[in-house]
């Protein structure tokens, strides 16, 4: 009876043991599945004081945010929404967040923390060297910033050195006319080039970056846009001398996607039939992915996001259209994950960001989609990490 009673409690025993490791190994798959795997940042442009919004970013694409978020950017935002690409930026050894602070005319560098958390860096923030900065491009330890706002309207340099101290370019700044309405300032992807959209008068500038970081127009710069209301810019991440500009102030149903060869001494020539229509009103935004064979484009006024196959020779081809879950968002700045797999979009008028996972040209909303942001917010930049 005795032996019986011992076999039957180590039956017992051993069960309960296989169900704890089956409940630890499920445990394990779902930490896993929702464990951090990079943060997202978004410029919040609140009234008086910006902030930047800070969240953890989930493998399973939730986004929760990091302790002590939303983060002083030391800078004032302006309440209100500003159309730009670029507001909010990262240097590339991913240790340093550059933000726009267009209430002030500032740019504020804050040191990314283990934990994702922000700090700002001792002498931030610095003057943006005009007026209503909305866009910075960054390049190593070269910086670019576009200001907006009239009576202060250039592209200004800056260096950034290895303490995150941003320092005014001595001889850089490129005035522009009142009016210009710059929209996004954008390097190459060796450093080389630097293009500038002016989304008031419907051009675009073009520059080869020397090696003192000073710019050279090139010759017939600023070029004519093929469209009305040339705005988000990006390179192709494949190739340094294609350049891709959206054109957002066609009409209803009338936006385009140029794309252009960006010459040795920064001439603009169309790539094929360019532009590329997409039938949807206002692409404002533009995102490549890593491998340069998509491209992105948020349509705002059409709440959705166009997809584009980037051929061989560096034509596009419309592949799609995928609407977002919320609509009069007010869909504006994107970014893609490293992985290529997210894509992250702010929700300008809804005060959130959407996310899509990616599947070539394919986007599909996730069930966690969208995340709200602090209130006050009235963003204009995101980075993922």
């Amino acid at each position: 009876m005795r032996l019986s009673i011992n076999l039957n409690l180590l039956a017992r025993t051993a069960a309960g043991l296989a169900v704890v490791a089956v409940g630890a190994v499920l445990a394990e798959g779902a930490a896993a599945s929702s464990g951090v795997v990079g943060h997202v940042y978004v410029d919040d442009n609140t009234a008086g004081a910006n902030t930047i919004a800070a969240f953890d970013r989930h493998a399973d694409g939730t986004l929760t945010p990091v302790h002590g978020s939303p983060f002083a950017a030391g800078g004032a935002g302006t309440g209100s929404g500003i159309g730009s690409q670029g507001a909010l930026q990262i240097t590339s050894d991913g240790r340093y967040l550059l933000a726009a602070d267009a209430g002030s005319n500032q740019i504020s560098v804050l040191r990314i923390k283990p934990d994702g958390g922000l700090t700002p860096v001792s002498g931030s923030p610095v003057s943006s060297g005009g007026n209503e900065p909305v866009s910075i491009a960054v390049h190593g330890g070269l910086v670019y910033v576009a200001n907006a706002g009239n009576g202060g309207s250039d592209y200004t340099g800056f260096t950034l050195n290895a303490g995150g101290h941003l320092r005014p370019l001595a001889g850089s700044t490129v005035s522009l006319p009142d009016g210009s309405s710059p929209g996004d300032v954008f390097f190459n992807g060796d450093g080389s080039r630097l293009v500038g959209t002016r989304v008031g008068t419907s051009l675009i500038d073009s520059f080869v970056v020397g090696s003192d970081g000073l710019l050279t127009a090139a010759p017939g710069s600023p070029f004519a846009a093929e469209g009305v209301g040339p705005f988000g810019s990006e390179f192709s991440p494949a190739d340094a001398s294609r350049l891709y500009v959206s054109n957002a102030h066609g009409g209803t149903g009338n936006g385009t996607v140029s794309a252009f060869s960006d010459g040795s001494d920064g001439s603009l020539a169309p790539i094929g039939p360019s532009p590329y229509p997409d039938h949807q009103t206002a692409p404002c935004w533009v995102e490549i992915s890593h491998d340069g064979r998509v491209l992105f484009a948020v349509n705002t006024a059409s709440d959705n996001i166009s997809s584009y196959a980037i051929e061989a020779d560096g034509s596009l081809s419309l592949v799609g259209t995928a609407s977002l879950a919320t609509q009069s968002a007010g869909a504006e700045d994107a970014r893609l994950a490293p992985d290529g797999q997210t894509l992250w979009v702010v929700d300008t008028k809804a005060g959130s960001i959407s996310a899509f996972t990616v599947g070539g040209g394919s986007l599909s909303e996730l069930r966690s989609s969208p995340t709200a942001l602090p209130a006050g917010a009235a963003p204009f930049g995101i980075v993922v990490t």
